[in-house]
Formats: C-alpha cells, structure tokens, sequence
C-alpha cells in the first residue's frame, strides 16, 4: 500500500509522483541550446513583449482605432511577430530554429522600417506604436532585443558544437 507521503526514491525512477506526471519524459535529453540558461531570459522577455504590446495594442483598436489606425496596426502587427518569436525560441529543432530565426528578422526590419517612418513622416503616427521612434516608448528595448535574439539564435544554432 502507497501512501502521498511515499520518499521520491520508492517511486519509479526515484521521481515523485509531481514529476512524473508534469516532469520531462524519463530519458528526454534536451539537445536545443536555443531555450537553455540565456535563451530562457530570452524566452521571457519576448513573452512579456508578447503580452505587452497585444493587450496594448488590442485596447488601443477597441477603444480608440480611429484616432490612430496605422500605428496601433502595428502594434498588433509586433504583438503577433513577438508571439511567433516567443514560441519558436521556445521549441526544439532546426525548424523551429528556422522560424525564430525569420521571426526576429522581421521584427528587426518592422523596428527599423516603422522607427524611420516614425522620424521621418511623424503626421502619420498621432499615437506611439511599439517601433515607432525605435521602440523609445519601451525603452528602446524593441531595437535592442532582436540584435540580442539573433546573436542567440546564431551562438545556439543546431549543428553548432557546443562550448
């Protein structure tokens, strides 16, 4: 007879019943360097960008779209790339891998693209987005976060040995 108070040494494989259910398969080894130590903060900023700039943007087209359209597009736009980067930085393999990979390519270019247009035709965003002005309502983090995602995504890429 078991009881819940049974050591984590007399259960199969010395996991508790927690790990079992909601642990890593028993013999999983996870290769991917992507989402590991580093790519875990990664991971978690592009997550809460995710979340950020979706609730913000979702508002921003609920309650007042016509006051600004393009810019809070766009912020629905990064949202969604941000949502993609996040889960792609998050799964194993090459495809994946691949599909960060565009990911953070078009954020760079929406940061940078939307940021000169931004600067350059300001009568056109009456409203900040997130890129516009290179993300300086986010403190610049969306024109620096794509730079660090790539450096990631080139220092973890699969084939790569690892140091």
């Amino acid at each position: 007879m078991t009881t819940d108070r049974e050591t984590p040494q007399a259960r199969p494989g010395g996991r508790s019943r927690l790990q079992q259910r909601f642990g890593p398969r028993a013999g999983a080894v996870r290769t991917d360097a992507k989402a590991s130590g580093f790519g875990r903060l990664v991971v978690v900023v592009y997550g809460v960008f995710s979340l950020s700039a979706g609730v913000r943007s979702l508002y921003q087209i609920l309650t007042d779209f016509p006051a600004a359209p393009l810019p809070y597009l766009l912020s629905a736009l990064a949202a969604a790339v941000y949502v993609v980067a996040t889960v792609a930085l998050a799964r194993p393999g090459a495809r994946w891998h691949r599909a960060a990979t565009a990911a953070v390519l078009v954020e760079l270019a929406g940061v940078l693209g939307v940021g000169l247009l931004s600067v350059l035709a300001p009568q056109l965003f009456p409203e900040q987005s997130v890129w516009s002005h290179f993300g300086a309502g986010y403190g610049y983090v969306p024109l620096v976060l794509p730079l660090v995602g790539l450096v990631w995504l080139w220092r973890s890429r699969p084939g790569r040995p690892r140091a």
